[in-house]
């Protein structure tokens, strides 16, 4: 996949969003947030990506004191400074180096991990601007389902590691299986908690609990962003288990 293609369209499509909302709007999957908050959350997490790259940084940056993080006051100028957001980090990285390891929340990685991480940030933030709209949400199934696999990468590594709960008691398994066409391996995953660490893969599997749907469904489901019933999936086997994966996982 090309993430950086994929997340400028992704960031244009969100930013144009805001042409015609009210930025008081309250943002319900995302509590307590309004449009304008959730605007400038995006903004400046694209930026606070693009100079962690640039400046090769290996340790935390404070997103407060990133350049130019606050929106502008004028609504054009606003969406402007998100769209510019995003060419600022594909510039970065191409300026820096793709493989060059900079600092991200999961230990040093790539640069080019930021596109895909922010890619994935948009696209479900796009989500939570038409839901609170009413507006339509729409995903290519191949950015969804790699949507579902970075979100799996992250649980597997953050699990646990706050001395939280796991997100599956031990011997449970969590299959999922995207039903759009042509997305082969890459639309299946099988989630499974051993010896206190959470583990996936892409095989076929049963599972004590398994979700079949289409990839952005799924998507939207395992964030916590739509309800089973208000998606075309179908659950199989213990939906306790289901129960459990969303109350113990990030939004």
């Amino acid at each position: 996949m090309d993430y950086a293609t994929a997340f400028l369209e992704e960031n244009s499509a969100f930013s144009e969003l805001f042409t015609d909302v009210d930025p008081s709007t309250p943002v319900p999957t995302c509590p307590g947030w309004t449009l304008e908050q959730l605007l400038r959350h995006v903004g400046r997490g694209d930026r606070w990506a693009a100079q962690i790259v640039r400046e090769r940084l290996q340790e935390f940056l404070d997103p407060r004191s990133v350049e130019g993080g606050k929106p502008p006051p004028e609504r054009a100028d606003a969406i402007s400074w998100l769209q510019g957001g995003g060419r600022r980090l594909v510039d970065a990285v191409k300026l820096t180096g793709a493989e060059t390891p900079v600092w991200t929340f999961l230990g040093h990685r790539p640069a080019n991990w930021w596109i895909r991480r922010r890619l994935h940030e948009t696209a479900v933030h796009r989500a939570d601007v038409a839901i609170s709209t009413g507006g339509e949400f729409a995903l290519a199934p191949e950015i969804a389902a790699d949507g579902i696999t970075e979100w799996l990468e992250r649980v597997a590594i953050q699990a646990g590691a706050d001395g939280g709960p796991l997100p599956l008691e031990e011997g449970s398994t969590l299959h999922l299986h995207a039903t759009d066409p042509g997305l082969g391996d890459a639309g299946e995953w099988t989630v499974t908690l051993d010896g206190g660490t959470v583990a996936w893969s892409h095989e076929h599997g049963k599972g004590s609990v398994a979700l079949r749907g289409g990839a952005t469904d799924l998507l939207l489901a395992i964030l916590r962003r739509v309800p089973l019933a208000e998606t075309g999936i179908e659950l199989f086997g213990d939906d306790a288990v289901w129960a459990t994966w969303l109350d113990r996982t990030p939004l």
